[in-house]
């Protein structure tokens, strides 16, 4: 399969169930999930079967309707409260949720906006994959965690700008980032970049700075999971990073994320929560102990690039550049 043909999509609905692509048995396992119970759909939400926050909220949205196909609508409002509990800092979680909560209650109603918001997600990748092309250069592309068709509805944020991009011929190379304490990067880029015929190379996470001072990083592009009013984002932890080594080598640092993920309540990244993640991620690895047992470790999921970082903001509605106040609200005049 090439990255013209490639259709790759985390979850779908089928035979009265959703279907998630369990993300935590990639790379070595392509194994689905048939879910028929919202509680089995937090289950997989919280527990990173499903991840990245565009995925995140289309796969609440079809929370939303099998649990009211479970319970009915006397017990819908606790189908959108454990549903909105499972992950603090992706907003595309609470706004597919509030979503729902306008459609008229009925199971074939919610199965349908459920769809549509799956469905406006890809467009949106696609819209703004080509957008996002416009601004990376030939060469080594930098991308942290993973933004692509496993992290959306399909195709891609972050990685659908890199798709554009190849797509019209341009000669680019990806860098991987693998992402700790969980390897989304190492995982779950790479085997879906690899299974899209793009080049990729993994990095460890400490090894970006010393491959841009070798000029052989050109351009960083990183999706997101909540972007506030004035473009501070918050990403995988260890973006922030990131971003400071591409200012301090003068690299073009690009978020691409769809409209759903602006936050324009949301003031700046001081407003954002960030979630904090068991320790054993951290102190373990493959179900052997990495840390010393007693040993105190920190796992927040998420940490905010302050936006005077970020050279552009991609969304399906247009490339967002600072001052972000100003761009950011200007296209919010074109919904």
């Amino acid at each position: 399969m090439s990255f013209l043909d490639d259709d790759l999509s985390p979850l779908r609905w089928d035979d009265g169930a959703l279907l998630l692509l369990d993300q935590r048995a990639l790379p070595t396992k392509e194994s689905w999930l048939s879910l028929s119970r919202y509680e089995d759909v937090c289950v997989a939400i919280r527990e990173l079967a499903v991840r990245g926050a565009p995925a995140i909220g289309c796969a609440a949205a079809y929370g939303v309707a099998l649990g009211f196909r479970q319970v009915g609508h006397a017990g819908l409002a606790r189908v959108h409260a454990e549903l909105a509990a499972t992950r603090p800092t992706a907003v595309n979680l609470f706004w597919a949720l509030q979503r729902m909560r306008g459609i008229e209650p009925s199971f074939e109603a919610l199965l349908a906006e459920a769809r549509a918001i799956q469905a406006e997600d890809l467009r949106a990748c696609r819209t703004l994959g080509a957008l996002g092309a416009q601004l990376i250069p030939d060469g080594g592309i930098l991308t942290h965690c993973n933004a692509g068709a496993l992290a959306t509805g399909g195709y891609g944020t972050a990685l659908g700008v890199i798709r554009a991009a190849v797509a019209k011929g341009r000669s680019i190379h990806v860098f991987a980032d693998e992402t700790r304490p969980v390897l989304q990067g190492a995982r779950l880029t790479a085997w879906e970049l690899s299974r899209s015929g793009i080049g990729v190379t993994v990095i460890t996470d400490g090894m970006a700075a010393h491959l841009m001072a070798r000029g052989e990083i050109h351009a960083v592009v990183v999706g997101a999971d909540r972007i506030a009013r004035n473009g501070d984002t918050a990403n995988k932890i260890g973006t922030y990073s990131v971003a400071l080594a591409a200012a301090a080598h003068g690299l073009p640092f690009i978020v691409a994320a769809p409209w759903s993920t602006v936050d324009l309540a949301c003031p700046s990244g001081a407003s954002i929560p960030i979630e904090e993640r068991a320790a054993d991620e951290v102190t373990h690895h493959g179900g052997r102990r990495l840390v010393p047992d007693g040993v105190r470790v920190r796992n927040p999921a998420f940490d905010v690039t302050p936006a005077r970082y970020i050279t552009a903001i991609v969304t399906e509605l247009g490339i967002a550049r600072p001052p972000f106040v100003e761009s950011l609200a200007l296209d919010k005049e074109k919904r």
